[in-house]
């Protein structure tokens, strides 16, 4: 079990199967990810640096790359998306679309790479 893990038992299971879904395709779009926290909320971790973060928020989902640059480089994908500096907003019925996920997790992924170049 890891934070993720963790964080998806306590959810209701309509809001865990959405989290879930989110975290699936980071996952299957990069491998080699670890559970771990940054900002106190459960994150995807690639090379040591958070790569993503998913919370149920009261009126919708919160997705977090911990990067505004990952949110403006996804931003094609995000039309008809409530999206500011390094949050996108998603509800039930309005999910976030599989290509903007995995564009969004390039996105991070690449700028981690970048800087572990750098």
């Amino acid at each position: 079990m890891g934070t993720i893990d963790d964080y998806l038992g306590d959810l209701a299971p309509d809001d865990r199967a959405e989290i879930d879904r989110v975290y699936t395709i980071a996952r299957d779009t990069v491998p080699d990810l670890e559970q771990g926290k940054s900002y106190g909320m459960p994150a995807l971790i690639y090379r040591g640096k958070p790569l993503l973060s998913v919370m149920r928020a009261k009126k919708h989902f919160g997705v977090y790359p911990y990067s505004q640059d990952a949110v403006t480089a996804a931003a094609p994908a995000l039309d008809g998306f409530d999206h500011a500096k390094g949050t996108i907003r998603f509800t039930p019925g309005h999910p976030l679309p599989d290509d903007a996920i995995t564009a969004l997790v390039i996105a991070r992924r690449d700028q981690i790479d970048a800087a572990n170049r750098g």
